[in-house]
């Protein structure tokens, strides 16, 4: 009994310590409290620091030419399309090679996927429907224009061509529940950038129909009105009529997919300006998630997590207010596309800040380049931009999602103009600062200061995470960051009680060095990609 004892008790220990290390191997989810919102993969909120490939690099022939840009980003997830056209070529039988090239050397590469299926709408068209979907208009109908001509957009309420798409989309997903069993796969993106350009709704006879009647009861208990679209919307009638049956279309495509593997879903949506009053009557891509009709898409696609915004503007005033549409209680922000330029480098700050649980750059290979909306080439300066950002971060993604999601966030970048920016968090006023040295202060007149070479180029930022009364942790690049009480007593003066460098290890904070002296006396100046741990206090 003796020797037995001698062997069983390591057993068990083996085992116990197998019990308590062992891998969440439960499915990612969303999860929202307080008005913030993570992202759980192995169980824990998960930062998404993401590349979104082109458009077409979605072939095995050509991830050779994408996993360098990937590691060179140093990104932890890969966004890239599965087209319904790659998989099924022929109806009724499908063909997962893509997918079974791409899942395995993502593993192989450390990154997770977000999956983006390219269906019945990629960018508002058929251009990814398989060729025996795009011959046959009878079987699978386009929208009809105001004056009855045939639109370039397929139709949301073709039932022949819903029906066919989710089939694909079912196998699809059935496909990832047998193969990636350790969930490389994170998100799925149902369609893309659906809507409608240049026709604000389908004009057939059965919408019209439609169109002509009571607003359907769910939406109608969701916006406490009754009566026909156009009663209840006015000039919002249209994109609100298009964007209902849309958003059912994905929905009832999204809920096929989940009941074979229940993944989290989002669609990506083209934004309309966030301060035309005329947003959402039916200009742009009319009925895909926006924010003039995202209430609508909510009700009507409860199995769609996340309407997320793909973002294309390089001025920071357009690009803030669309962070602030789409960023709700009940949507969490993911920035799912965003250009690949420089200046575009600074606003993952602003999106950290504003409690992002991802942020994803498009045309991140070499094989493309998408200017205007993007950068004319993809050069390691340009590439710099956006990786010195994501290899402070990588470490710590986990860190920083799971303290943002059960801390308030604030976030700045440089505006426009590089003016002074404030943001009020708790009892601190915090000023973010543009384009100047490390040391001094612009107003000393004792000396000559040339201009930093820095100042005029559209860079800069921070991130802070408010960790409790008077302490914070800071991320930021490029800027000059400072605090001061928002509401002073008489008297009351402020100091730095500690400013620590560092990271996170194993989630425990690890300090580097502590700044002190020159490094806070002209505020906390972060000349490169910087992580700090900020503690403040006062004296009179």
């Amino acid at each position: 009994m003796h020797r037995l004892t001698r062997w069983l008790l390591p057993l068990a220990a083996l085992c116990l310590s197998g019990v308590a290390t062992a891998k969440d191997t439960s499915l990612p989810r969303l999860e929202s409290r307080d008005g913030r919102h993570a992202l759980i993969v192995d169980g824990e909120p998960f930062l998404i620091l993401g590349g979104q490939a082109n458009n077409s690099s979605n072939y095995p022939a050509m991830l050779p030419e994408v996993w360098p840009t990937v590691r060179a980003l140093h990104a932890n997830t890969l966004e890239i399309p599965v087209a319904w056209e790659q998989i099924e070529p022929v109806e009724g039988q499908f063909d997962f090679s893509w997918v079974d090239a791409l899942v395995p050397e993502a593993r192989e590469n450390g990154v997770r996927l977000v999956l983006l299926w390219f269906g019945t709408w990629k960018n508002t068209g058929p251009s990814y429907m398989p060729e025996w979907v795009k011959r046959d208009t009878r079987r699978f109908p386009r929208m009809k224009t105001r004056d009855g001509k045939t639109h370039y957009v397929p139709s949301p309420h073709g039932r022949a061509t819903l029906e066919a798409d989710k089939r694909a989309f079912v196998a699809l997903m059935r496909h990832l529940r047998e193969i990636d069993p350790q969930h490389t796969v994170i998100m799925v993106q149902p369609e893309n950038e659906v809507g409608s350009y240049g026709s604000p709704r389908d004009f057939s006879p059965e919408a019209n129909r439609l169109f002509a009647g009571p607003i359907p009861a769910e939406l109608a208990r969701k916006v406490g009105r009754r009566g026909t679209w156009s009663e209840v919307f006015g000039r919002k009638a249209d994109s609100s009529f298009n964007a209902w049956y849309t958003a059912r279309y994905i929905d009832e495509i999204a809920a096929a997919g989940q009941a074979e593997l229940n993944l989290p879903m989002y669609v990506n949506v083209v934004t309309s300006d966030p301060f035309d009053p005329r947003a959402g009557e039916g200009d742009g891509a009319s009925g895909g998630a926006d924010w003039p009709v995202l209430d609508v898409w909510k009700a009507a696609a409860p199995h769609i997590a996340i309407a997320a915004p793909d973002l294309y503007d390089r001025g920071y005033k357009i690009y803030a207010g669309k962070l602030d549409k789409m960023a709700r209680p009940d949507n969490p922000l993911f920035v799912p596309e965003t250009g690949n330029d420089l200046e575009f480098a600074r606003y993952f700050w602003l999106a950290l800040g504003k409690g992002a649980i991802g942020w994803s750059p498009f045309g991140m290979d070499t094989t493309y380049a998408n200017f205007p909306l993007g950068a004319k080439r993809l050069d390691a300066g340009t590439l710099g931009a956006f990786a010195s950002k994501f290899a402070l971060m990588r470490p710590i993604a986990r860190d920083w999602a799971r303290l943002a999601f059960e801390h308030p966030t604030v976030g700045f970048a440089r505006g426009d103009d590089a003016s002074d920016q404030s943001a009020v968090s708790g009892r601190w006023k915090i000023t973010a600062r543009y384009g100047l040295w490390a040391f001094g202060e612009p107003s000393w007149t004792w000396m000559e200061i040339p201009p930093n070479p820095k100042k005029d180029q559209p860079i800069g930022g921070a991130a802070l995470i408010q960790l409790g009364p008077d302490e914070f942790l800071l991320a930021g690049s490029d800027a000059r960051i400072g605090f001061e009480l928002a509401a002073p007593k008489p008297g009351e003066n402020v100091h730095y009680l500690s400013v620590e460098e560092g990271t996170f290890e194993s989630g425990r904070w690890m300090m580097k060095r502590r700044w002190n002296g020159d490094q806070t006396d002209y505020g906390l100046n972060l000349a490169e990609p910087t992580l700090l741990r900020v503690r403040l206090g006062t004296y009179r």
